[in-house]
């Protein structure tokens, strides 16, 4: 399954709408996600691009896997302070989101989906 690329209209109706509750983190979704922020021409993004296809294949239906790309969002960086890039934004269904930046294996962001997405210690 592939990863979703989100515009900022997207963004707002699928993981938070900081125009309506800017303060306050209200994710959107009734299933956990993960968006990925990249750069078309960011090596380690294209490094972990295969992997999030991967888990996006096997948590279908569990979590959903969105991408920002931050040439063409800037505001959705911006407002996220995304400084380096990859970052993974990590939307549980209930708690504030978590930022990981940087290439990620697989196992680890199997782990770090298992507890902060899903529950699963």
């Amino acid at each position: 399954m592939a990863n979703l690329d989100l515009s900022k209209n997207d963004f707002l109706n699928k993981v938070w709408n900081f125009n309506i509750s800017p303060k306050k983190w209200r994710f959107q979704s009734n299933r956990p996600a993960i968006v990925d922020f990249y750069a078309s021409w960011c090596g380690p993004c294209k490094a972990l691009a295969p992997i999030l296809d991967e888990l996006s294949d096997e948590y279908f239906e569990k979590v959903d896997f969105y991408k920002v790309n931050v040439d063409l969002q800037p505001e959705l960086s911006n407002h996220f302070n995304v400084k380096g890039i990859p970052s993974l934004l990590f939307c549980p269904i209930k708690g504030e989101p978590h930022i990981l930046q940087g290439l990620v294996s697989k196992s680890d962001l199997r782990k770090t989906i298992q507890e902060l997405l899903l529950n699963n210690n």
